[in-house]
């Protein structure tokens, strides 16, 4: 089997092209795996630290507008998939698959024009621009989200699969028991972990100051907050300014190397509204506080936090309606009535999808040697 893999940008795209490639290698240890994205990228970063074979194109953003940038961007994917179609003459693949991001856009352009199978993944609600100008030319359409199938174009949905979205192995394999035991949690202890995605989210830092200056001192709830790396010393240093003590029950992180633990430990998540985290929070079944990032290519995490919502396994406050005495209001609502938070928690776990990897491994056998 020879798999050329390509999608990049965020972790968002790169961790599941990263877990296909790691399924790939581990059913079938001849197979060729090659992974095309973009230069001096992310991907181009992570790839080759997992052992995996690495080659870039050019590739820019399109934007919805007509402007002089997204001219530019078509010469550039233009260079794109004349690069893409020499990589594919050389690498002959089997298969493309696509998990998103601009970078996607030559690379399986260039693999439908040299009539290679492909299949393109969605982990969002909202697809992105790139995926829905494919979904037309792509044998196969992998969502993560029941509702995504509604926003592509009609006469490509029966080309749609749900599949899910590939998250960590250590997400299924930590035990809540030793993870509340590493924290020091008694059963009725409610423990509160909240981070704004790997970046940190300053609308999120601002508001948990609300929580941490209520709860400060509670003995039966414990708070971990993550503030991401670049936001850290700013959120300190407000603390110190407003004379926040934060108490025995309250840590402060820049950056969570630990999210397993953290995550199964957890009795409420208050986070924002990625795919990877909400794969990884209904994976483990924690009912969560949602709070979109408004900057999001195509507003797409406001649509993800409304699937998990509308399901009753999430409450969402969107960042223009977020201080410290709605962030206050929701922990309050999930934890002064159990029957809710227990509630929220089975909606969670129900909408987790497992075994993922083997899904979308099957549908890429399928898609190479099509049963009859």
């Amino acid at each position: 089997m020879r798999v050329l893999i390509t999608g990049g940008g965020t972790g968002g795209h790169i961790n599941p092209a990263l877990a296909i490639a790691q399924k790939v290698r581990l059913e079938n240890p001849s197979a060729a795996i090659l992974y095309v994205g973009g230069k001096d990228s992310l991907e181009s970063e992570l790839v080759p630290k997992e052992g995996f074979e690495f080659r870039h194109v050019t590739a820019k953003y399109l934007r919805r507008k007509i402007t002089f940038e997204n001219i530019k961007t078509l010469l550039a994917s233009a260079k794109g998939v004349i690069e893409s179609i020499k990589i594919i003459n050389e690498f002959n693949p089997d298969i493309v698959v696509g998990t998103g991001g601009y970078v996607c856009g030559p690379v399986v352009l260039a693999a439908y024009l040299k009539k290679k199978p492909t299949m393109i993944l969605e982990q969002n609600v909202f697809p992105g621009v790139t995926n829905k100008l494919l979904s037309r030319i792509v044998n196969v359409i992998g969502i993560s989200f029941t509702e995504a199938e509604k926003y592509f174009p009609k006469d490509v949905r029966e080309k749609i699969i749900l599949v899910g979205n590939p998250v960590r192995k250590d997400i299924f394999t930590a035990d809540r028991k030793k993870s509340r035991a590493k924290y020091k949690l008694k059963p009725s202890d409610i423990f509160i972990y909240s981070f704004g995605g790997s970046g940190g989210q300053k609308s999120l830092n601002d508001a948990i100051l609300g929580p941490i200056k209520k709860y400060r001192g509670k003995e039966n709830i414990k708070i971990l907050h993550v503030t991401g790396s670049k936001h850290y010393k700013d959120f300190m240093q407000k603390l110190n300014k407003e004379n926040i003590k934060i108490g025995n029950n309250v840590e402060i992180k820049d950056y969570m190397y630990d999210a397993p633990t953290a995550l199964s430990a957890s009795d409420i998540v208050i986070g924002s509204a990625g795919a990877i985290t909400i794969a990884e929070i209904t994976a483990i079944g924690v009912p969560s506080i949602l709070i979109p990032k408004t900057y999001t290519a195509e507003n797409h995490q406001v649509y993800n936090a409304r699937a998990l919502e509308k399901e009753g396994a999430a409450k969402v406050i969107l960042e223009e309606d977020l201080n410290e005495d709605s962030l206050i209001q929701a922990i309050e609502e999930i934890i002064e009535n159990k029957s809710i938070l227990n509630a929220m928690a089975l909606n969670s776990k129900r909408l987790g999808n497992f075994d993922v990897e083997n899904k979308i491994y099957a549908v890429m056998k399928d898609i190479i040697n099509p049963r009859k």
